[in-house]
Parts: C-alpha cells; sequence; structure tokens
C-alpha cells in the first residue's frame, strides 16, 4: 500500500554534511508525522527526528544544532541534512511516515529499509 524509500547515505568524513532523503508512494490519501531513526551495530533504534504535518520539529539531543529536518507534502517527501558528522552518527538510518491510506483513514507506521551513512577517515 506505502513505501518508503531512503536514498543519500554514503561515506562521509568528521565534520562533513549529508543529506538524506525519504519520498513515499501508494495508496496515501494524507501523511501525518514522519521522522528519522537510526540504528548503530550493537544499539537499538533510536528517533533521530521528527517533523508534523505543520512542520514542527523536534530532535534528539544529540544531533540538535547539527541536523536539520524537513518535508514537501507535495512531493510525500521527508529530509533530513546532516552537518557536522561525527563517528557516532554511523549508523543506518530509516525513514518512518505515519501514513492514512486511501479507503482506510486511521494512521498507520510504516518504515523503509533504511540507508547506511559512515562518518569516518
Amino acid at each position: 500500500q506505502v513505501q518508503l524509500v531512503e536514498s543519500g547515505g554514503g561515506l562521509v568524513q568528521p565534520g562533513g554534511s549529508l543529506r538524506l532523503s525519504c519520498a513515499a508512494s501508494g495508496s496515501i490519501f494524507s501523511i501525518h508525522g514522519m521522522g528519522w531513526y537510526r540504528q548503530a551495530p550493537g544499539k537499538q533504534r533510536e528517533l533521530v527526528a521528527t517533523i508534523t504535518s505543520s512542520g514542527s520539529a523536534n530532535y534528539a539531543d544529540s544531533v540538535k544544532g547539527r541536523f536539520t529536518i524537513s518535508r514537501d507534502n507535495a512531493k510525500n517527501t521527508v529530509y533530513l541534512q546532516m552537518n557536522s558528522l561525527k563517528p557516532e552518527d554511523t549508523a543506518v538510518y530509516y525513514c518512518n511516515a505515519d501514513v492514512a491510506v486511501q479507503g482506510y483513514h486511521d494512521g498507520m507506521d510504516y518504515w523503509g529499509k533504511g540507508t547506511l551513512v559512515t562518518v569516518s577517515s
């Protein structure tokens, strides 16, 4: 019904920048909240940033001031601009969206397959 596809991951040096994108497609009636989560090896998945349909954003303390989440509702796309990257940011980044499907207006969480971000010299 709904697919989320992340892109933009890759290898970057400490202090560098990267921009992630996540596009939702399918039988979408509306998208409520969207967000980015990440999971490093041996650790649990953690919230990075979320954004409401009206553009209100929240960030994990570890990324405040460095990351910026945004969305383009016309394109059903959410972005994550990552600046001043640290080795600790290395993880698989997953896109999440609370989506109301056409014909069924209850919201449901959907997840992308993830994109790998590696911060290393």
